[in-house]
């Protein structure tokens, strides 16, 4: 079930784009610039179609799946099997990255998640970042400051892309409730269900981030893009 080798062709990847699920992406217009990129990353199955395609794009390159997902929005695959997988139509041949195992917990909602995607021959397909990694990812950025319950997906995946891409840009990442001009603006362009408190380092993250955009590290679409 497990590879023998990293499954990505072509790395590195010149362009990539790492698009968080931040409210600051709202009347951004940069779907089109999202969409051009090499490959693109994507957060916990976000919508990405309607009205959204215009700021946030639809190009799908690899979509995490949070397991709480899952059991929430799915009951844990076992009578919502059929949405799932139509659901999962709008991320095109995108790689699903399951936390299988980060705890035990989620280990077997992601096996159950690859053999559904094996059984059904969907165009998507399951893959695990490898314990190791996730060990010395938190082990990396603990040393520099971001000491929290877990790392957020936004930032183990921001950690993915520096050393899958040459070049990385990140979209709507922005952990605040007001836009540069004061003007507040929702948790996700899509809800404002806000974070479980204390779960994750969030302005130590940014933090980070920022550091890294300074240095050229990759860069930080904040405002929003120009249309072209």
């Amino acid at each position: 079930m497990l590879p023998k080798s990293q499954p990505f062709e072509g790395i590195p990847f010149k362009q990539c784009a790492v698009v968080g699920n931040g409210g600051i992406l709202t009347n951004s217009s940069c779907g089109a610039e999202i969409d051009q990129s090499d490959f693109v990353f994507r957060c916990n199955l976000p919508p990405i179609w309607g009205n959204a395609v215009a700021d946030v794009g639809n190009k799908t390159d690899l979509v995490t799946v949070n397991p709480s997902i899952i059991a929430l929005k799915y009951g844990k695959l076992s009578e919502m099997k059929t949405a799932f997988l139509r659901n999962l139509t709008s991320y095109g041949y995108a790689f699903l990255l399951l936390p299988a195992f980060s705890y035990s917990s989620n280990t077997a909602i992601s096996f159950e998640v690859h053999h559904l995607l094996k059984k059904y021959q969907a165009k998507q397909r399951a893959i695990f970042f490898h314990p190791n990694y996730l060990k010395s990812l938190a082990q990396f950025w603990r040393g520099r400051g971001v000491r929290a319950y877990r790392l957020s997906t936004g930032f183990m995946i921001t950690s993915a892309a520096i050393e899958l891409c040459k070049d990385v840009k990140l979209y709507g990442f922005w952990p605040f409730s007001k836009n540069l001009n004061g003007k507040p603006i929702s948790h996700h362009y899509y809800d404002n269900q806000l974070p479980k408190p204390g779960f994750h380092a969030m302005p130590k993250e940014f933090y980070q981030v920022l550091q890294l955009h300074y240095k050229g590290v990759l860069k930080l679409q904040i405002g929003a893009c120009q249309k072209r």
